[in-house]
């Protein structure tokens, strides 16, 4: 989607996709990453996402990157941080303890800025883009991730037709085909989540999941 579309949205408190929670799936399936503390994880369109404070209490260094200011204001100002702020050629970085989340465009990042990401985490980047720049997103973004660097990615299924995205239905094949020329993929979880979300079956859904797939950057 443009940019404007996402800046919309944030303006006009669009924000279905923002869980009030931690996602349960991170919860479950991050530990088998076996990254260690003090390792970076990146986090692309980050939103205002509580994962970001999960994630950091686990002992990591977060980097996220979020397109909207006003996201970026919210998440600190919702979790009670301060935090100290700096420009640099890839936006206006912010700054609070483990968690830096710079307002700019992830695709502005390049192999410098990742350079000591050991991790990734992807709850609600890849479903939120459509056809081409998802793969613009996976072949470019993540390519600038270093080799070795371990991700988690999470995904929704569900008959396109039914629903206009965002989110997109974005299947096991075409996760594969996009990460598998430089990542090896393994999904660990499909999970039907129908019964659990209630807007989509108001928008008339009849079927809908939620799969997980732990990601490695092959070296080369």
């Amino acid at each position: 989607m443009e940019a404007d579309f996402w800046l919309q949205r944030w303006r006009e408190n669009q924000i279905g996709f923002h869980q009030a929670h931690t996602t349960p799936s991170l919860e479950r399936y991050w530990s088998t990453l076996e990254l260690p503390r003090g390792s970076r994880v990146f986090v692309p369109l980050a939103g205002k996402s509580l994962d970001l404070v999960w994630l950091a209490a686990q002992g990591h260094r977060v980097l996220g990157v979020e397109l909207s200011a006003l996201a970026v204001e919210q998440f600190f100002a919702e979790n009670g941080l301060t935090a100290t702020v700096h420009e640099s050629r890839y936006g206006r970085h912010h700054v609070a303890g483990a968690i830096e989340l710079i307002h700019g465009d992830a695709f502005a990042l390049d192999e410098a800025a990742l350079a000591d990401c050991s991790g990734v985490y992807d709850r609600a980047a890849l479903i939120a883009l459509p056809p081409a720049t998802r793969a613009r997103y996976a072949g470019e973004l993540y390519a600038r991730l270093p080799s070795g660097c371990r991700g988690l990615l999470v995904t929704l299924e569900y008959p396109q037709p039914q629903k206009k995205g965002p989110p997109f239905s974005v299947e096991e094949t075409e996760v594969r085909a996009l990460y598998a020329p430089r990542w090896d993929v393994e999904r660990l979880e499909r999970r039907d989540v129908l019964a659990e979300e209630p807007r989509f079956v108001a928008e008339g859904l009849t079927a809908l999941s939620s799969a997980v797939y732990r990601l490695r950057h092959r070296p080369g």
